[in-house]
């Protein structure tokens, strides 16, 4: 079979055309967002607020509403019970996170189990990307677009927030404001990729772009550039490897960014733990050669 057919073979199907629409919005919006996320260390925090929104998402799913609203409720409510046991000065932040945020997914579970439904709603656990119907592209379409409106008409206020929150508070933003808009994102962020990986691997989409792009640069703007540009091109070559290994796309595109980092993290022309060793050899026999 020739070059051309093995990459059009697939979207003879109109499933996997709008998997593909679909996985690409969420990963670059998801890319965006990681690059803030990674510089101000909400790695965990990221964990929680996808996994804390399940419940959200769920009862959202009984009322009848849309599954964003659901999910920033229990998003902000995530983080604010997570600030509340974390005030008592007993129970440290990454304790903290992990009693809230596994309380409320488990909550999340216990709904689905109990929840008379024609959907399958364990698919927002484990996603489910080559069901994603014509209105489900256009609900992610639009989610992600209003994240990533927001990230860039705010993105100097974030970038400050994450590099230095006292200096914001000194020129005289609201850290804490900044602070609420990121969880905001980040919840509605988490919504966008539920279809496309689910609930347990949005951390994934959230973390390893902006992880891969940070060790390749330096500068934040060029961060902005990379992260969704792996995120995209991880997107692509994973929904091939789904369909030609006959393998789930979602956890396919997750492990494709995770080599992508390990690749980076190995080989990286800046901080590749390889290439700087090669690197230090070198420099040493030239000391050598030149003493």
């Amino acid at each position: 079979m020739a070059l051309v057919d093995l990459l059009l073979a697939p979207f003879d199907y109109q499933f996997m055309t709008r998997a593909l629409i679909a996985t690409l919005i969420a990963s670059i919006v998801c890319a965006l967002l990681s690059c803030w996320l990674v510089l101000v260390g909400w790695s965990l925090m990221g964990d929680a607020v996808s996994h804390a929104v399940l419940p959200g998402v769920v009862l959202a799913y009984i009322l009848g509403i849309p599954f964003a609203i659901g999910a920033v409720v229990f998003g902000i409510l995530a983080v604010g019970l997570i600030g509340a046991v974390r005030s008592t000065g007993r129970v440290k932040e990454d304790a903290a996170i992990g009693i809230v945020f596994t309380t409320l997914f488990a909550l999340g579970l216990v709904l689905i189990s109990i929840t008379p439904s024609q959907t399958d709603l364990n698919h927002i656990v484990f996603g489910n990307i080559l069901g994603a119907s014509t209105t489900d592209i256009v609900q992610i379409a639009i989610l992600g677009a209003t994240v990533a409106i927001v990230l860039i008409v705010k993105r100097r206020d974030f970038t400050l927030y994450a590099f230095d929150p006292v200096h914001t508070h000194a020129i005289g933003l609201n850290p804490r404001r900044l602070g609420m808009i990121l969880l905001g994102l980040l919840a509605l962020t988490a919504v966008t990729a539920l279809q496309v990986v689910g609930i347990v691997l949005v951390v994934a989409m959230l973390i390893i772009p902006g992880a891969t792009a940070r060790l390749l640069t330096d500068r934040f703007n060029t961060m902005l550039l990379i992260a969704p540009s792996i995120a995209a091109g991880s997107s692509v070559i994973g929904l091939y490897l789904a369909y030609y290994q006959d393998t789930s796309p979602g956890g396919m595109v997750v492990l494709t960014q995770g080599i992508a980092f390990g690749l980076v993290y190995l080989f990286g022309p800046g901080h590749g733990i390889v290439t700087t060793a090669l690197r230090s050899a070198s420099e040493r026999g030239r000391t050598r050669r030149v003493s």
